[in-house]
């Protein structure tokens, strides 16, 4: 148990320190390729630190020999958008309430592009919509369909690039120096700084997910709430510690936009593998996670919209996750998921 809480403790140092470095190569990086902050944290970011988990997703649903196993992709379909609408945004609402002062901030004001924000939450909560349908029907081509999942994520990525709006390059001139090469930050360094850090991430998150399953076991938790509870927690650590990173370093629009580009990753790529791979039908417990993602980005939707994006009201998103977390636990007690 011991070297459990060791390994568990330093790969969460591991995941931290390596995303210091990923968020400052992949900065240099959006530089060098005039990419303006947002399309940084959408694009970017929010594909290299989804790339462990959906690998992941694949291996399951691909090459899993039991239904078991299969059912471990489709839930990460389906936890990973939950954590992220939920759990990441309340952190980012929570380091940005408790960094005010810091900040230097009269109020709980957010700085961020509300408008843009909005949109792709729009755009995430249709493409989820459908996503959630398909699992309540069966027909001879839905595999098929998965492909115009993938083609709605390479539409989001051309958008995001084409539409950088004026405010976007705020933060260019904060950049901070590249730690690999602090002289010499061209987009080679800035490039393998990047997928090093990458490599330290995909490792250290398996090692994380290992341990954390492990503890579960020692604490008497079921496998089955391991891992709907737990573990899709712990695959979206990479997002949530570049959301921290960025706030701390007062660019809470780069942290924003990561997080929405996670999301619409999440929405897309692991469900297409899912529905091209498995029958991606769902159970209860996985409606109830959708039904409260859809909370979720409908309330995210309505802040993003009136342009008022409060730390606090960015807080109180995260406890909705506490909702389904209770749902799980105390459902089967009355017959019920």
């Amino acid at each position: 148990m011991l070297l459990t809480l060791v390994l568990f403790l330093g790969s969460a140092v591991a995941i931290y320190v390596a995303c210091e470095y990923f968020v400052n190569a992949v900065e240099w990086c959006g530089k060098h390729m005039n990419l303006g902050a947002t399309a940084v944290g959408t694009v970017l970011a929010a594909f290299g630190t989804a790339l462990p988990e959906s690998a992941v997703t694949f291996t399951a649903v691909a090459f899993g020999k039991t239904p078991q196993a299969r059912d471990i992709g489709v839930g990460a379909a389906m936890g990973g958008p939950l954590v992220l609408a939920t759990i990441a945004y309340g952190v980012v609402g929570l380091a940005l309430w408790l960094n005010q002062k810091k900040l230097k901030r009269a109020d709980h004001a957010v700085r961020t592009n509300a408008k843009r924000l909005a949109g792709d939450q729009l755009a995430f909560l249709a493409i989820f919509i459908v996503k959630v349908g398909l699992g309540l029907v069966a027909f001879a081509i839905k595999p098929w369909l998965g492909v115009l999942f993938l083609a709605a994520y390479a539409l989001y990525v051309w958008r995001e690039i084409r539409s950088e709006d004026a405010g976007d390059d705020e933060d260019e001139d904060e950049l901070e120096p590249l730690k690999l090469k602090p002289g010499n930050p061209n987009l080679f360094w800035a490039g393998l700084q990047a997928c090093a850090a990458l490599g330290v991430i995909a490792f250290a998150s398996h090692l994380f997910v290992g341990q954390l399953e492990a503890i579960g076991h020692f604490a008497g938790l079921s496998p089955h709430l391991v891992a709907l509870l737990l573990s899709p927690v712990a695959t979206e650590l990479p997002e949530t510690m570049n959301a921290i990173i960025w706030v701390r370093q007062s660019k809470e629009r780069l942290a924003l936009a990561n997080i929405s580009g996670a999301m619409m990753i999440q929405a897309t790529i692991p469900s297409a593998l899912g529905i091209i791979f498995t029958p991606w039908r769902f159970d209860a417990t996985l409606m109830v996670s959708g039904a409260v993602t859809a909370i979720a980005i409908v309330v995210l939707w309505a802040m993003f919209k009136a342009g008022k994006v409060d730390s606090r009201a960015l807080t109180a998103i995260g406890l909705l996750y506490g909702l389904f977390a209770a749902w799980l636990v105390f459902a089967p007690h009355f017959g019920i998921g």
